[in-house]
């Protein structure tokens, strides 16, 4: 993303209108869909999209259009994150060596809205060799989406409320924001930023903030005024998307909905939470395989040598040391009758979520 003066939208939502917020979508049109339909989204509502609805999932050009047709509407409005920000490609001075790292990205994500764009023009994009001409293609081929991506804001300021992809900085001026103050800023919550109107931001999986167990819900800091949305939808196996709901402009009693795929069925025996745990996250995934399994591997992670057991197909290669997904092996508090989303069934148990933490259960499930 271009270092460019931010551009900010301020907007005046009608007094007594519903706010919903949803970010880091990722392409993932399915979950979207049915998470408007799971809190009744209506045109009495007022929708911010807070950044990074395209790449990484499986429709981003699908997802562009749907965005702009909800936008068209009226009430629902997009903030640019830093997976938005393809508008960026056809400035004057973007160098043809960018052009080339694009295109290595392309090929290797094996998808995102380039590569949509491509497929929708009959381009095999794994057969692209100039970029340079194959976005002018684009560009003449795709002139809605580009306008619309061009035109997105990168925040919303409301009397009570600022919508940023990541981030803002209280020690200046709004007006004085370039736009990757907002868009471009990785774990907001450990930083020592407070701020007087309350942020509301994505970017950051609230997942990462955990050390001994693994939560996707919001996290809403009332002290420092910052609410943290990102669910982690599709970069997590257990991921959900989250829509922050403030029931009208002046209020600060938030809840929120929450969707994701998986069955949902009942706990038949109590279990009593395990004495201690760890989450092994992205960005410091590095384990040490002690013993290798069909199904489950004995692993030590390398930074702190906590040793727990790691399904075995989460292990990225198969060398001895190797990242791995996500892992936990929390054990969850639950009593009989609780109701459970099944993430992973195994022959030890199910990894399951309760309350939007994840865990295992040892149990039997109705």
């Amino acid at each position: 993303m271009y270092k460019q003066p931010a551009r900010i939208l301020r907007p005046d939502f009608a007094p007594g209108r519903r706010i919903l917020v949803i970010s880091d979508i990722h392409a993932n049109l399915s979950y979207f869909e049915a998470l408007l339909q799971k809190t009744g989204f209506g045109a009495e509502d007022e929708l911010i999209l807070d950044g990074d609805f395209l790449e990484k999932g499986p429709e981003s050009l699908r997802l562009l259009r749907r965005v702009m047709e909800l936008c068209r509407a009226g009430n629902t409005h997009a903030v640019c994150g830093n997976c938005d920000d393809w508008a960026d490609i056809y400035q004057p001075d973007f160098a043809p060596e960018e052009d080339r790292h694009v295109l290595s990205y392309m090929r290797w994500r094996g998808g995102g809205l380039l590569w949509d764009m491509c497929l929708e023009l009959g381009i095999d994009p794994l057969a692209v060799e100039d970029f340079t001409a194959c976005k002018k293609r684009l560009l003449e081929a795709f002139p809605a989406e580009w306008a619309f991506l061009a035109g997105l804001p990168h925040a919303i300021e409301t009397e009570r409320f600022l919508f940023a992809h990541a981030a803002a900085d209280p020690s200046k001026p709004l007006d004085e924001h370039l736009s990757e103050d907002f868009c471009r800023f990785d774990a907001l919550l450990r930083s020592d930023r407070r701020f007087d109107k309350w942020l509301i931001v994505g970017h950051w999986p609230v997942m990462l903030y955990g050390e001994d167990r693994v939560c996707a819900n919001p996290i809403i800091d009332r002290d420092r005024h910052i609410v943290s949305i990102d669910g982690g939808c599709v970069l997590k196996d257990d991921g959900q998307l989250n829509a922050l709901i403030i029931p009208h402009r002046d209020s600060e009693d938030f809840s929120f909905m929450a969707y994701d795929p998986f069955p949902v069925r009942r706990v038949l025996r109590d279990q009593a939470e395990s004495a201690r745990s760890y989450y092994i996250r992205w960005g410091d995934s590095q384990v040490q395989v002690l013993r290798r399994g069909e199904e489950f591997s004995r692993c030590r992670h390398l930074r702190t040598g906590y040793e727990m057991d790691i399904l075995t197909k989460y292990l990225f290669t198969g060398d001895e040391i190797t990242g791995c997904n996500d892992s936990t092996d929390y054990v969850l508090p639950l009593k009989a009758g609780d109701e459970v989303s099944v993430v992973e069934t195994c022959s030890r148990g199910y990894l399951v979520k309760h309350k939007g933490v994840s865990g295992w259960y040892y149990g039997e499930l109705d």
